[in-house]
């Protein structure tokens, strides 16, 4: 009996102890900071696309949501040149630091948004034409359709026209049916002219290593 009397005493004691003992110190997690590029500068002029820039520029701020009004004003006006740069120093000459952001943004955005970017763009997306390199004209397809904003059945149809006969025979042969959004036509005509594209390289490779005066 008074062994097991040590023994519950020795364990209330330990309770005691672990109970009253000073909260331990919070275990601290080192992360790495992450940082982004910033996006191009902008001179105002009006050849120079504002809406894709201005694009990055909501971007890039988004990544940082705890940066202040004035601090973003600030950082925007390291981005621009030129005419662009001479319209923010006029604003802050005339505002300093009673501009916010909120007028800012809107204000730049109507100084420089073309409305003739999204014509000029659907334009070039027309003319466009698919050359032997999927990933390349998809690139290029989609730096246009920021501007144009094509969807359903136009979009479908200004890739489908720019599509060699190939690449639509090897989509047709493959994939079925009506597509239920844009998204499964245009991961099918990649799949479809990459197939084209592994296809001719290998033709190329075979023929190549044909040995000489072979029969064509």
């Amino acid at each position: 009996m008074e062994e097991l009397a040590r023994t519950v005493a020795g364990a209330v004691a330990e309770g005691i102890a672990w109970a009253t003992q000073p909260n331990p110190a919070p275990v601290s997690i080192r992360t790495s900071g992450l940082k982004m590029t910033n996006p191009d500068n902008f001179d105002g002029k009006p050849s120079t696309l504002f809406n894709v820039w201005w694009k990055s520029v909501t971007k890039y701020l988004s990544f940082y949501p705890e940066t202040s009004d004035q601090q973003k004003i600030a950082w925007v006006g390291t981005l621009l040149t030129g005419m662009a740069k001479a319209w923010d120093l006029h604003r802050y000459d005339t505002l300093g630091e009673n501009d916010s952001w909120v007028n800012y943004a809107a204000d730049i955005r109507t100084e420089y948004h073309d409305p003739r970017e999204a014509a000029n763009a659907q334009l070039k997306l027309s003319q466009l034409k698919y050359s032997g390199d999927i990933r390349a004209y998809m690139t290029e397809f989609w730096a246009l359709n920021n501007y144009a904003r094509a969807t359903g059945e136009s979009l479908q149809e200004k890739i489908d026209l720019a599509m060699t006969d190939a690449v639509l025979d090897m989509r047709f042969a493959h994939y079925m049916g009506e597509f239920a959004d844009d998204e499964g036509f245009l991961e099918a005509t990649y799949q479809a002219a990459l197939q084209v594209e592994k296809k001719k390289a290998l033709k190329q490779a075979r023929e190549q290593g044909r040995p000489t005066g072979s029969m064509t």
